[in-house]
């Protein structure tokens, strides 16, 4: 008797959501999506609250094994199912994905995350200390990314994956990429590798498509 395929509670423009739908093709993991409706609460009600009970996508059901949290969630599909491929396990590389991945909690999330939940949900927040922490990030990342093809060296992480979704999807955010030419190509790189999969779109912001 075959077990259960991996259940994933999702929203189609949760740039969180989309580290794992990402991360689970990338791996080709057999599952079963879950889309939430967050905008009817569905989040916050009890059923929901007992598999995160912060209230948040996305949070995956493999088999019993229940885990919330996006980046938590990368870094137990790598381990479960990818390996070192994506985590690696010497202490100065998985040190170099860790870093990132507090890129992504932090000024990734407070940045072009943020700028994009003022313009597609109009969330209340500064736009203009906001779209400065965006360009501040992506002028970092412009520079660290001048000399590897990747966040970490020279072959993709769960780094990559947990920074892909709000990067890429910051013009819909009006932070434009036009001046990162090496993010524009690091974004390029995601988009090539076997198994990617995109984020649906809005038409916010800068993205007239």
């Amino acid at each position: 008797m075959s077990a259960a395929p991996l259940i994933f509670y999702s929203f189609p423009l949760s740039g969180h959501a989309h580290r794992v739908a990402l991360m689970l093709s990338l791996l080709n993991v057999p599952h079963q999506r879950v889309d939430v409706d967050l905008r009817g609460g569905e989040h916050k009600r009890p059923a929901f609250l007992a598999l995160n009970a912060f209230g948040q996508v996305p949070v995956i059901d493999d088999n019993g094994t229940v885990v919330a949290d996006s980046n938590a969630i990368l870094v137990y599909l790598a381990t479960r199912y990818g390996g070192q491929a994506w985590l690696p396990s010497d202490p100065a590389g998985a040190a170099a994905v860790q870093r990132w991945l507090s890129v992504a909690a932090g000024p990734l999330a407070y940045g072009p995350a943020t700028a994009r939940l003022i313009t597609v949900f109009g969330a209340p927040h500064d736009a203009d200390t906001t779209m400065a922490r965006a360009h501040a990030l992506l002028t970092v990342m412009n520079g660290e990314l001048s000399g590897r093809d990747f966040l970490t060296g020279s072959t993709p992480t769960i780094a990559d994956v947990a920074c892909y979704a709000y990067v890429s999807h910051a013009p819909e955010g009006n932070v434009s990429l036009a001046d990162y030419p090496h993010v524009r190509a690091w974004l390029d790189r995601i988009e090539n590798l076997p198994g990617f999969v995109p984020m649906a779109r809005t038409a916010a912001g800068l993205q007239t498509a």
